[in-house]
């Protein structure tokens, strides 16, 4: 698949361009500088070609110095396997010396590339995009992302820049796994081990990944798309709208997410912030492996007790596998992909509708529902109506009957005894006599 990197110095608008390309908010806009740190990947259909569209931060980034050499690697390692390359530049602002020295950075490594003069709103702007063609790569594309101007016309002289190749062959039975936790607790360093390459920026510095970056990578011939995820913060901590946007996609990549790593890390106490992370992933059905991280530095910490003090005190979560590793050694990193598998092919099985309801029968003889009236409730019949995850519909003689908390008791009993015993279990209650109505199912 072809590669088509966006670069360029801060501020001229390469995520705005990215998004219109993509069709839909990916990358994080935002005015303040440095926004952008990793590099922002997504398959996109340019005109009839399919590519990988790379964003990237800007050049000559001055804001978080602690980071800038890293951000300046992912932008080399960007331009360095594109097959085209295109240099954002501000039409209002005019030729800037970074521009220039961008341009020829493109010459020394011999890559095809186009220039995008961006914020190109007025007529004057239109004019001015002329100053561009001394950077010496032809004639500018005038574009404005945010009104969407220019967009078809870019995307054309793209693909006619393109090298000719086959369409690549979709990938089947690709796995998405979101890592996800709150900050500084190793989620990209766990990504660069997996990927084996210095993919995501890794840093002290609190609040380093801000996108939620995709990541393709294959172990063992099975093929997974690892989504590394911004840090997890209270609501209340959140200053910048930045970190808004953060938390969006944080929360995005989980509901995208075929499985999730929620991580931790050791020796720290659960928190009320985790917790609320695994409120979050059973509300939406999510598989999850809980991780904990850094037991390389935690001393002295037994990892089965801690283990056991980690699944007692994620009550969302109890049910999920937990296992200590060490993202920066690779420490049981092996066995944490073998639960991640593990976790996707339970969240896919199906029970015969006849085990099913004997086993429903002997459940609800040991406790039946709770009723509000005098007549006893009652599941009559049960059957699995989809995977992904499992979810049961119960045919009962009065709905209100299966509560949440029944619900919970339902689920822990049935993960006893059919091969779904880690991933959540949705229910579909149904009400005798209310033939195709479906009450929206809650959590078990």
């Amino acid at each position: 698949m072809p590669s088509v990197a966006i670069v360029g110095r801060a501020n001229v608008g390469k995520s705005s361009l990215f998004n219109a390309i993509c069709g839909e908010r990916v990358a994080i806009v935002d005015s303040m500088p440095g926004v952008t740190r990793d590099r922002v990947t997504r398959e996109v259909r340019v005109e009839d070609r399919l590519v990988e569209l790379v964003d990237t931060g800007g050049v000559g980034m001055e804001s978080a110095q602690e980071i800038v050499g890293d951000v300046e690697l992912q932008i080399e390692i960007a331009i360095a396997q594109a097959d085209l390359v295109l240099l954002i530049v501000d039409a209002q602002a005019g030729l800037h010396p970074l521009d220039s020295a961008i341009a020829q950075r493109l010459r020394e490594a011999q890559k095809k590339a186009l220039v995008v003069a961006n914020k190109a709103e007025r007529q004057i702007d239109e004019q001015s995009a002329v100053d561009f063609y001394a950077l010496g790569m032809g004639e500018p594309i005038t574009t404005s992302a945010i009104h969407r101007i220019g967009i078809r016309e870019m995307c054309r002289r793209i693909a006619e820049q393109l090298p000719e190749a086959p369409e690549p062959k979709p990938q089947s039975d690709v796995i998405k796994l979101a890592i996800v936790g709150r900050r500084n607790v190793g989620k990209s360093t766990l990504i660069n081990y997996l990927a084996r390459q210095p993919r995501v920026v890794v840093s002290e510095l609190p609040g380093t990944t801000r996108d939620s970056v995709d990541v393709r990578i294959e172990l063992g011939g099975r093929h997974f798309i690892v989504i590394d995820t911004a840090g997890v913060r209270r609501r209340k901590q959140m200053g910048a709208p930045v970190d808004v946007y953060s938390q969006a996609r944080t929360e995005d990549a989980v509901r995208r997410a075929d499985v999730v790593v929620l991580m931790l890390e050791a020796p720290n106490e659960v928190g009320r912030l985790d917790k609320q992370i695994g409120a979050f992933l059973l509300e939406h059905y999510k598989p999850c492996v809980v991780a904990v991280n850094k037991m390389d530095l935690a001393a002295g910490t037994d990892p089965s007790q801690f283990s056991e003090y980690v699944r007692a005190s994620l009550p969302p979560v109890r049910f999920a596998p937990v296992v200590c590793i060490s993202a920066l050694r690779g420490d049981r990193v092996p066995a944490l992909m073998d639960m991640v598998l593990g976790l996707r092919q339970q969240s896919l099985e199906r029970v015969a509708t006849g085990p099913l309801n004997q086993a429903m029968k002997e459940i609800g003889a040991r406790r039946r529902p709770p009723s509000k009236t005098s007549r006893p409730g009652n599941i009559l019949y049960c059957t699995q109506v989809g995977v992904a995850p499992p979810t049961i519909a119960l045919f009962c003689n009065d709905s209100a009957d299966i509560t949440p908390a029944y619900e919970r008791y339902l689920a822990n009993q049935l993960r006893l005894q059919f091969p779904f015993s880690s991933v959540p279990i949705r229910f579909a209650v149904r009400r005798r006599g209310a033939a195709g109505h479906e009450e929206a199912g809650r959590l078990p």
